[in-house]
């Protein structure tokens, strides 16, 4: 199968290692695309409530296929996230076409894009972690509840509902968060002359003009892989949103599940590092890429 060549994709929130991840039709997009470069904007493998007693093999496959990527020389950008901030330890390091960054400031023709994760800016994670590691469990929780309900929805005949949208659609307060994140983001970028602000974190997939007192900012955010199944690419000049209930070619995509994979923390490290056998020669990030996408 040819697969679809993209510029660039940007991905976010897909907290592997929790009963939420969708990592089945995640793997069937990643095989589908022949991506120049790879933004994983933070919350990839949920490090906060990772256990050997759930991961499945469709995770470490996912794992494996971006690995796979870095030893073709892709370049592979990791910006870790609130669930994965123990990497922002690792900021700067760099094994191949794999790099470890907090944020990223790209040019792509002449236009400044900064990617970040988005956290920084959630006043509960500032202030309270301990109270948003409580919400991640609930949520959790939430995405198994409605799985029994979708269950018994599709048995009558009913199609699938989302709680959690639910939910966050209803509360006023939630709106008005996303509102204000995506608002002060922008102000943010527009003072620092960006044209264009990639966040994730707080799972709205959204491409929209904001305008502000220093004048427009394109913001845009990649949603998530637990419920919408979103992602940003870059092709042909112009970004989208990738959602995957759109795209019948990945879903056409068979993905052979292997036996469950119960890796401790320990060993998964081990299993990633033996994979890691980059050729040290590749192009590093940026090097590859379209000459009209530089490091800003």
């Amino acid at each position: 199968m040819a697969k679809r060549e993209v510029d660039i994709i940007v991905l976010s929130d897909i907290h592997l290692g929790t009963y939420g991840c969708h990592a089945k039709e995640l793997l069937q997009y990643l095989k589908s695309i022949k991506p120049k470069a790879v933004v994983l904007n933070g919350d990839i493998i949920d490090i906060w409530q990772f256990s050997k007693r759930y991961w499945p093999a469709t995770h470490m496959m996912v794992i494996k296929h971006i690995v796979g990527w870095i030893t073709k020389g892709i370049p592979v950008y990791y910006i870790p996230g609130n669930h994965d901030e123990m990497l922002r330890r690792f900021k700067g390091f760099q094994l191949g076409s794999l790099k470890i960054t907090n944020k990223l400031s790209l040019k792509i023709n002449g236009a400044k894009v900064w990617i970040f994760h988005g956290d920084v800016f959630d006043v509960v994670m500032q202030h309270s972690k301990w109270l948003a590691r409580l919400g991640a469990v609930g949520y959790d929780m939430l995405i198994l509840i409605n799985r029994f309900v979708n269950f018994i929805s599709l048995k009558l005949g009913r199609g699938k509902v989302s709680l959690s949208k639910k939910i966050k659609n209803s509360v006023k307060g939630a709106v008005k968060f996303i509102n204000n994140f995506e608002s002060t983001v922008c102000e943010i970028a527009a003072e620092n002359k960006f044209k264009y602000v990639i966040c994730g974190h707080i799972h709205h997939p959204e491409i929209r003009t904001v305008v502000t007192e220093n004048g427009p900012v394109i913001y845009m955010n990649s949603g998530d892989w637990i419920e919408n199944l979103t992602g940003l690419e870059y092709n042909n000049g112009q970004w989208s949103i990738y959602r995957y209930i759109d795209d019948p070619v990945a879903q056409a995509i068979n993905i052979n599940k292997k036996k469950q994979v119960k890796e401790s923390p320990k060993e998964l490290m081990a299993v990633l590092l033996k994979e890691l056998n980059v050729n040290m020669n590749k192009p590093g990030p940026i090097d590859g890429i379209s000459g009209n996408i530089e490091a800003a």
